[in-house]
Order: C-alpha cells, then structure tokens, then sequence
C-alpha cells in the first residue's frame, strides 16, 4: 500500500507510465532539470536545426496524405519517432517555441487520420505488410509521448480519440479470430518482429485508458512470441541462450518487443515476464554492448559484438544509432523496473560516445536529396579505422523527392531520455544517476522542493559537488551512482569522509538547507585488450582502446602521429594505467570534450574523444587500435 507522499511522488509521472509499485525508481516530472555542458548543447543543437523545422514535420504529415508506402516501405515511422524525440526533449528545454511546432503538427496529422480510424502510408489493399503495423506503432508513441506534455484539454481528448480509432482498427483485422491475420504474419521481415514491437504502445493506450480489450490484444502477442519460428520472450525467461543465438537476430526490432514486454508485465500483473526482460537486458549487456555503448558489428544484428568488436575481417557499416537509443531507452526501463546502478552506467556510456558521436554538429552534407542538404544523426559508427558517415541507414526518397532516415529520426528521442534518467524518484529519496552541470528541482518524499545544484565539469573532470537547498529540514535518502568503471571512488558530505564504492552510495539522514556533497571519480587513462580467436580457431590480430572515465578516446589522421590502422604501442606508468596526460584545448584541431597525450613506443600520440573524432566525415578514426600481443 502506497502513503499519501508516494502517491503524490509518483504522481508527476507522466500518463503513459505505471503509478502502481511495480517499479523501484520513477520519472521525474517535466521542467525539473537546466543543465548546460555537451549533452545539453546537442539537445539544444537538435531542437534548433531539426525539432523546429516546420517544413520537415509537414513532409513527414504528407506521407501519410499520398499513401507514400505504396512499394511497402516506411515513410511511415519518421513522423512518429520524430514526435516521440521532440516530446521527450520538450520535457527537458521547455522550450515554447518547440511546443507550438509539436502541437501544430499533431493537429496537421490529426487531419490524415482517414475514415477507417487508420493512419497509414499504406493503402487498404497492400495493408498488414512490409512495414505498415511498424509505423502505425510510431503513430501511437508519438502520440502517446506528446499526451503527456499537451496542454490543451481538448486536444488531448481528441488524440486520445484518435489513437483509439487507429488502434481498434488494429485490434479488428489481427489477433487469433475468424479471419484475422496473424500478426507475426503482416510483415516479411525479420519473421513479423518488427510488427510485434506493437506491443509496447499498446500497453501504454492501455495504461492511459484501462480498456481491456488492449491488455487482453497485448497478452495475445506475448503469447505469439514476437516471431514465427520461436517464442523470443520464453528463450529470454529461460536464460539459456545469448540473443546472438536466437532464430531471429535484429538488434534494434528485438530491444523494442522486450520494450514492450516489460510494460505488458506491469500492466497485467506477470512478473515472469518482467524477469524474461531483465535476463535479455543483462544478456545484451554482456554479449553484445561495445566499448561505445552500441551493438551490432556486422550490421544491425546482434552478433556476439562484446567478442568481434575489433575483428577487422567486417568493413561494412556497424553500431547503428536506432541501435544506441533503444538500447538506452531499454537500460531505462530496466533502470526503473530494478534500480540496478548497472543499467544508468550503461546509459551514461551510450551517451557519451556512440550518441553523441552521432550528432551531425558539423552539419556535413550527407546526400544531395537531403533536406537543407545533411541529416541531423548520423547512421552508424566506425570502431575500427574508418570514416563516419559511410551510410544513411533507412534511407527512403520520399513524394517531394527528398530523402530521410530511420536514424535521423530517432536521435533525439535518446538525447531527450539521457536528462529525464540523470535523476530519479525513489519512494524514500532520490537517486542521482548521471552527472550533468546545473540545477535539478525534485519533490522530495514530503512533497516539499528540492533543488541540487550540480557543479562539476564531469565527463572530463573527476570532481562532482552537490550543493541541496530545502526549505525544512526533512529525512529522506539520497543514492548517489558511483560508477562501474572508477575502482576507488570518494565521497564527503559537509567535509567528512565517507566510505564509496562503485555501485549506489546511499546517504540516509535529515538533509538541510546548505548541504554539501563532494564525489570524486579519479580518471586514469586505461587500455582495454582485444585478443581472440577466428571462426576457424586461428588468432586475430590484436587490437587495444583506451578509456578515461565514461569516455572512449579514439585516434583520428588530423591529431597526427601514424595514422589509422597502423599498429600502436601504449606505455605504462609506474602505477599500471597508460602514460598520459590531458592535452590543451589549442592543440587539438577541432572542438572536443577531451584531447589526451598517450605514451606510446612510437612517441607521444594525441587521442580525443571518440564522439568529437570524424565529424566531418572524410578523416579516418578508430577506437580500436591494432597494437602486438602483450
């Protein structure tokens, strides 16, 4: 039984997420973070060159007009996974101008809806194929994730409406009856996967109006397994095998339906199922998660990426950006669901490196049907010596012979959710999970204001202070992350000492007005090996990246010294780590957050960090090195 104080706790929740206890931590409120540093200026970069484009939100509306999907592909999901991004980043900015352009376009897409209820690129007679159930899911999420932000009642009663209609033509045409088709059954790809990730924003239209006929639909679902030819969700609950070896292996499809299935596991009351996604997070986390927080090394699939991240035998396209955001968005659920320190250390290092390394900040031309000529995000992300930019992954020419891109939609909605996850609700406290610079205003368990002021330069800098302001003194527990990569942490609360490990450091006390917290995460700079066999037993050429804090650092051909793809030799310092030093900002020749001197047997080489390496696309970077066995 909740008190009335986690009653009010959870009740900033916003509509599409569970209230009930199923949960160990909850979403804060929107507005309650002003943050600055780099993960600030990219949403704030996104918002002005992407979210605030009015004309790329009525090309995305207009797709759904002229029935675009005709050779069954997936126009489609642009609009919906744009809406869902820009929600979740007006949740952070608050930003009014973002607001009026999200509301515009809603109500420009409200009018597509046609009288079958349906919002589809996909005329009725080639419906229930290729990617049609995949975007009709988009079109519930965006919608979903903008309910909770409108503030317009009349609106939000109409879009309720509409969602409703849309889904409950849905509901009439698949499922297990007479003439129904199966929904494993309306796309030929990846055996129906990608039709199941329907699940999730099913269960959220049921959170938001507890109709039955959505939860009992959702459990029919669960029940077809998400594929043809297995039961995904009964592999994960048996824990047996990696989801590299399951039948079907697309990374970003599979993470959405176990998305789903953790909702479908709150909602109606099935633990089982909560657990099968929490195994399949942890058997991502350690098969197939890289070094910059992606998967996928030979294309979009998991493929044991944990082992070949630095197999150099693939040359083609890997670590998509559809990837990076879902599996930060499914370490997010996990987070809630559990409380688990792990799944934020994962959030902060997707962050970091293969999400903002993503973002087009050059605005480098990528394909001349571009609109305005480049993309926001780019697709996929070199581990070895290559260039960025090599692809547009989901690239379709859309009526007015532009062209977009799965990934470019997607972006934002990972850089909304990193904000939302860096602090969250606790029933006895809150729990601070990533390290922003500013200011957060949480309601503690009274419901009184609590504002921390976070003073840190952090990822780069070791030292995090928090400074609390309250207006009553009042006993509440503060969790602090504390994370997996540092091995002695530092803590002192108004000058004492305190004992930390990595892991959550749990401060329970009466907190007043002035409180002051100081964390260090000492950042040496570390190599991390990469020596493995071939599928035929024979030994690959050895490779070594090098890590400083959450950073990945990388090497690229304008810093200098050999360039990409020649082998490299680190040294030791007399206390285990690499040789290194922190460069200057004018030594290096483009913006980045970090630029390191390494010792190597070749001399000094400079390393930056790997999301600011490669931005314009033509210079040659890596993370992974080729070096001799040690």
């Amino acid at each position: 039984m909740l008190t009335p104080s986690q009653v009010r706790l959870l009740a900033g929740s916003p509509a599409h997420r569970p209230r009930l206890s199923t949960d160990s931590l909850f979403l804060p409120p929107p507005g309650s973070f002003q943050y600055t540093g780099p993960l600030d200026e990219a949403v704030r970069f996104i918002q002005e060159h992407q979210l605030l484009d009015a004309e790329l939100w009525a090309r995305f509306v207009r797709q759904f007009r002229t029935e675009a999907d005709k050779d069954l592909g997936w126009r489609c999901e642009y609009w919906g996974k744009l809406m869902r991004g820009g929600s979740l980043i007006y949740a952070y900015t608050q930003d009014a101008r973002l607001y009026r352009q999200l509301e515009d376009t809603l109500r420009d897409m409200l009018t597509a809806q046609d009288p079958l209820g349906r919002f589809s690129c996909y005329p009725v007679e080639v419906e229930f194929q290729g990617w049609d159930l995949w975007g009709r899911k988009y079109i519930l999420l965006g919608m979903e994730f903008f309910y909770d932000i409108c503030q317009d009642q009349a609106l939000k009663a109409q879009t309720l409406e509409a969602m409703l209609r849309h889904a409950g033509y849905i509901l009439e045409h698949i499922g297990p009856g007479p003439g129904q088709k199966d929904i494993r059954q309306t796309s030929n790809f990846w055996e129906g996967m990608n039709s199941s990730s329907l699940l999730e924003p099913i269960i959220l239209l049921y959170n938001m109006t507890g109709e039955q006929r959505l939860l009992d639909f959702a459990g029919y679902i669960v029940e077809q397994g998400g594929i043809l030819s297995a039961n995904l969700f009964r592999l994960a609950l048996e824990d047996k095998l990696e989801p590299w070896q399951y039948p079907v292996t697309k990374a970003y499809e599979m993470m959405s339906c176990f998305e789903g299935l953790l909702e479908y596991a709150r909602a109606a009351g099935k633990p089982e199922w909560a657990q099968a996604a929490v195994n399949f997070g942890r058997r991502v986390m350690d098969s197939d998660i890289t070094i910059i927080g992606s998967a996928g090394c030979t294309h979009e699939l998991f493929d044991h990426s944990r082992l070949g991240q630095a197999d150099p035998a693939f040359t083609g396209i890997m670590q998509e950006t559809c990837v990076t955001v879902t599996w930060m968005k499914l370490c997010c659920q996990l987070l809630l669901y559990t409380g688990e320190p792990v799944f934020a250390d994962h959030i902060e290092r997707s962050a970091y490196n293969a999400l903002l390394g993503a973002v087009n900040r050059n605005q480098v031309p990528r394909d001349p049907l571009s609109p305005n000529g480049w993309l926001p995000f780019d697709s996929y992300s070199p581990l070895r010596a290559g260039c960025r930019g090599q692809a547009v992954g989901g690239r379709m020419v859309m009526a007015d012979n532009t062209i977009y891109g799965c990934c470019a939609a997607i972006g934002a909605a990972g850089l909304g959710m990193a904000p939302a996850a860096s602090a969250l609700l606790r029933r006895d406290g809150l729990a601070l999970c990533l390290y922003l610079p500013g200011v957060m205003s949480l309601p503690a368990p009274s419901g009184q204001k609590l504002q921390l002021t976070v003073d840190t330069g952090y990822p780069v800098e070791e030292q995090v202070i928090l400074s609390l302001s309250l207006a009553e003194p009042e006993e509440f527990t503060l969790a602090l992350r504390c994370p997996e990569w540092c091995a002695a942490p530092q803590a002192a609360l108004n000058g004492s000492a305190l004992s930390a490990n990595p892991g959550w450091l749990e401060l329970t006390r009466t907190w007043r007005d002035g409180d002051r917290i100081e964390l260090v995460f000492p950042m040496e700079v570390r190599a991390l090996g990469s020596w493995q066999l071939g599928p035929d037993g024979e030994a690959l050429p050895p490779h070594v990246a090098l890590c400083r804090g959450p950073l990945v650092l990388a090497r690229e051909q304008s810093l200098g010294g050999a360039a990409a793809g020649s082998p490299v030799h680190f040294q030791n310092n007399e206390k285990g780590w690499v040789a290194a030093h922190r460069a200057k900002s004018d030594e290096l020749p483009f913006p980045a957050m970090l630029g390191v001197w390494a010792e190597t047997a070749e001399g000094p080489l400079l390393l930056a960090d790997y999301a600011s390496t490669g931005q314009d696309y033509d210079q040659a970077m890596e993370a992974w090195m080729p070096t001799s066995r040690q």
